[in-house]
């Protein structure tokens, strides 16, 4: 006996065995238990998703003679009737299928009007199926409008097609349309268990989700892969060799190339790539499996729990990373995912192009502190005068301040800068920001020639438009504006403090504790040693150490999204790789008032109070105050 494959073989004999297109079973159900039957069908939809099956279920649903040869119209046709058994075998005589893909012109749809005339031989309804209607000529379609509109009471016609765009307006006024969607992939894998699990054959889950996304919505084309599989693994369907078969990346490259990308290592996604070109994987399929993830990510982060699949064993993978990627930088790289694939056929090389694409979420993406180096900002907020304070060694960069030339007397010309006073006019070129003019300083004088800060570059090249702004919102009322913006040059600091500021302020006020200092060590040691990141992380930091025993540690946290079991194990494995035995950690929620991240937050204050006091006391920020007025703009000193 030939085999018979799957996608024939399981191929749904009735409405009820219809997997994935409810919505279309449940209308011509209730159509036919109150007989209310249209003449003429019109199906859509991609290949594989049904659309002959219906119409062979509803040609059996209207001839059935059920069992005894004594049916009616039915929506359970039996299956063993002498019509439902010829359907099937593709042999009743009253059930004609045209291929319009092969059988376009106007004179084979001719040809199958001729027999409307005729009625039933075997059947109570004639029914013609038309397969690929969108095939038909123009002429063609004209030709079985009249019959189309106006069809014998025994005659129906069903229409197939992938593209209904190309079916003429007059013929589909003239149908019931019935759009098939594309199977989820959830569908499709459910289906796939209960075929194999009948077949007695063995699967692995993840070798059953690879063929349920291949198979991009059609049912047939899972089937037909899943033969094709079991073929392959000679009986067995493994996610090894399935992944071969498919040619599909795994999805540990994926998400370590995401990785990469989020932490900026360019060496890493480089050499991922080198990985992938010897394994022999599709750079496509690359793409489009990062543009999935990214996808799930992208959803994590903005609805959290709509993603979440607990079947997925990637799952909490994808909640780490979607937790170290700025939302903005996962948008960028879906699209950048999506609008590289077609650069992949003009390269010499799809890897190389591969590497590119990747590469370019790194040309673009800003790095830390980048701006602040280039292009300092301006702060909006009002100016408050630097107090004169002893001189002292300065250790931190310079403020953004800015020194106003003074206006000539109209007496008399300016006389010419003394040494010190040319010494300090060069060093005001330093990271600089504007300030009203003392207000002892005289009005300027109406001369012809433009003023002096004419022609200095626009500030706009050096801060941007939004700190151009603010430059103008300081200026005096005296300096006119009329002809643009101008400022002068900034000074690159040498030399910088840095500190881990912790993204967001504490809530509650520090309250130390013995145990917040034991917390804080262990924290820290954790953190020297990179044995904690994301999800991790934050739980650490934002967690309060209340009372320990030798095998259990009790910790308090205030936001319960902290409190997630696969969190909590992996800080507990890295407590016990650290040394501390193994804790077992039992999580609460209150207020907290002494965890590590109250703690840098305070220590973070501190240094930039002494930053602040390093910068008012810096002898060259005193001669700008002293001699050109400036002024300390408020938040343009950071701590980084």
């Amino acid at each position: 006996m030939s085999y018979l494959v799957l996608a024939r073989k399981y191929r749904p004999r009735n409405f009820t065995e219809m997997v994935g297109q409810e919505h279309v079973v449940q209308a011509l159900t209730n159509a036919l238990v109150q007989q209310r039957l249209h003449h003429a069908y019109l199906f859509t939809g991609t290949r594989g998703v049904g659309k002959t099956t219906v119409s062979r279920i509803l040609a059996k649903s209207l001839n059935c003679q059920g069992a005894d040869g004594q049916g009616g119209i039915t929506a359970e046709p039996c299956g063993v009737c002498q019509a439902c058994r010829d359907i099937d075998a593709g042999r009743f005589v009253d059930y004609t299928e045209l291929d319009a893909a092969s059988n376009r012109g106007v004179d084979e749809v001719q040809s199958l009007l001729e027999q409307a005339v005729y009625k039933p031989v075997q059947g109570r309804f004639k029914v013609f199926m038309i397969d690929e209607v969108h095939m038909l000529t123009n002429t063609a379609f004209n030709a079985m409008l009249k019959t189309l509109e106006e069809p014998p009471e025994y005659l129906k016609f069903v229409l197939a097609t992938t593209d209904p765009q190309k079916v003429p307006v007059t013929v589909l006024s003239r149908c019931l349309q019935f759009n098939l969607r594309p199977m989820a992939p959830e569908t499709v894998f459910e289906h796939l268990t209960r075929v194999l699990a009948t077949e007695q054959l063995s699967a692995e889950p993840q070798a059953l989700r690879l063929l349920s996304r291949a198979a991009r919505g059609s049912m047939r084309d899972a089937l037909s892969l899943t033969d094709q599989a079991i073929a392959f693994g000679n009986g067995q369907l493994q996610e090894a060799g399935v992944r071969q078969m498919l040619g599909s990346v795994d999805r540990t490259h994926v998400l370590q190339l995401i990785g990469a990308l989020a932490e900026g290592d360019g060496a890493t996604v480089v050499g991922q790539v080198n990985a992938l070109r010897l394994q022999g994987v599709s750079a496509a399929a690359t793409l489009e499996d990062m543009a999935m993830l990214l996808q799930r990510m992208a959803v994590m982060q903005m609805v959290p729990g709509m993603a979440q699949d607990g079947d997925d064993p990637d799952t909490q993978g994808l909640a780490d990373l979607a937790h170290a990627m700025p939302a903005e930088e996962t948008q960028l790289l879906y699209s950048l995912c999506l609008h590289g694939r077609p650069e992949l056929g003009l390269a010499p090389d799809e890897y190389a192009a591969l590497t590119m694409v990747l590469l370019r979420l790194l040309a673009f993406k800003p790095t830390a502190g980048s701006a602040e180096k280039k292009s300092p900002r301006i702060s909006r907020s009002p100016v408050t005068e630097v107090p004169a304070t002893p001189a002292q060694p300065s250790l931190a960069p310079s403020p953004a301040v800015v020194a106003p030339r003074p206006a000539p007397a109209p007496q008399s010309p300016p006389a010419p800068p003394s040494a010190s006073q040319a010494a300090s006019q060069a060093a005001s070129q330093a990271a600089i920001a504007p300030s009203a003019a003392p207000s002892a300083a005289p009005p300027m004088a109406p001369v012809s020639e433009p003023p002096p800060w004419e022609d200095l570059p626009d500030a706009s090249d050096y801060f941007g438009d939004d700190a151009a702004d603010a430059f103008v919102a300081s200026l005096p009322p005296s300096v006119p504006v009329e002809s643009g913006l101008r400022s002068l040059p900034v000074r690159e600091a040498s030399d910088s403090v840095r500190v881990d500021v912790p993204k967001t302020a504490p809530t509650t006020p520090l309250q130390t504790t013995a145990e917040g200092d034991v917390w804080f060590g262990v924290v820290q040691g954790l953190l020297a040693q990179e044995a904690i990141t994301a999800l991790v992380r934050e739980l650490a930091l934002q967690s309060q150490l209340v009372a320990r025993d030798v095998d259990q540690w009790m910790l308090r946290i205030e936001r319960e999204s902290l409190n997630h079991p696969a969190s909590r194990e992996r800080l507990q494995m890295a407590l016990a790789a650290a040394g501390h035995g193994q804790v077992r950690l039992q999580i609460e929620l209150g207020p907290v008032l002494d965890c590590p991240a109250k703690r840098l937050a305070v220590a973070a204050a501190a240094k930039m109070v002494a930053a602040q006091e390093l910068i008012e006391n810096d002898p060259l920020v005193q001669t700008m105050v002293r001699d050109f007025g400036a002024r300390i703009v408020p938040g343009s000193l950071q701590v980084i």
